[in-house]
């Protein structure tokens, strides 16, 4: 085991530790997940719907040129021009294939847009959920809260009156510098393990 492994795993412990001793930031992290795909979902319903409109522009002017070629068979066989009802006939079969591909990839563009829909619709729920659980979270805290500063506050704890320490407050400078000692005191421990 090198140090750096035995470093890496502790401060994968300690950040599992933190993320479960703070599960609102675990869930801001699921919202930003969930928010970048359904960010993707809508730019690839843009590209299918895109794609859906130059697919649907070429069958019609496909099946205008079956028409107009459809019309000179019809001429040319009128004419018993049979040299030339042969080569259109031809170009009208391959205009024919032609039109069922684009009908095909078509026909599976939709396919994917519904899907792909449906995939959005599904996210943005899940999104929604994570968004009310985070709101759930945050009240809980806050009336956590709440209730240690009402109780530091009936038990006299609460710095005996000291105005520049608030129970509420965000950043506790005294917390934080703990933390500190305790992770350098972790770290210590860690590197004489290693060195033993």
């Amino acid at each position: 085991m090198s140090l750096f492994d035995d470093l890496s795993r502790f401060l994968e412990t300690r950040l599992d530790e933190f993320l479960r001793a703070n599960p609102h930031l675990e869930l801001r992290a699921l919202e930003d997940q969930l928010r970048g795909q359904e960010e993707d979902a809508l730019r690839l319903l843009g590209n299918l719907k895109r794609r859906e409109k130059e697919l649907e522009s070429n069958i019609l002017e496909t099946a205008q040129d079956i028409q107009q070629w459809h019309k000179r068979i019809e001429k040319a066989k009128a004419a018993n021009r049979q040299d030339l009802v042969g080569p259109a006939q031809e170009r009208e079969a391959a205009l024919l294939r032609k039109g069922n591909h684009l009908w095909g990839q078509m026909k599976s563009v939709k396919e994917r847009i519904t899907q792909t829909t449906e995939l959005r619709q599904r996210v943005s729920n899940k999104r929604q959920e994570v968004k009310t659980k985070i709101a759930q979270a945050a009240a809980q805290r806050a009336a956590q809260q709440a209730a240690q500063t009402a109780t530091d506050t009936d038990w006299g704890t609460a710095g005996w009156n000291q105005t520049t320490y608030s129970g509420a407050q965000a950043f506790d400078p005294l917390d934080e510098t703990f933390r500190q000692w305790e992770a350098e005191e972790d770290l210590n421990e860690l590197k004489r393990q290693m060195g033993s």
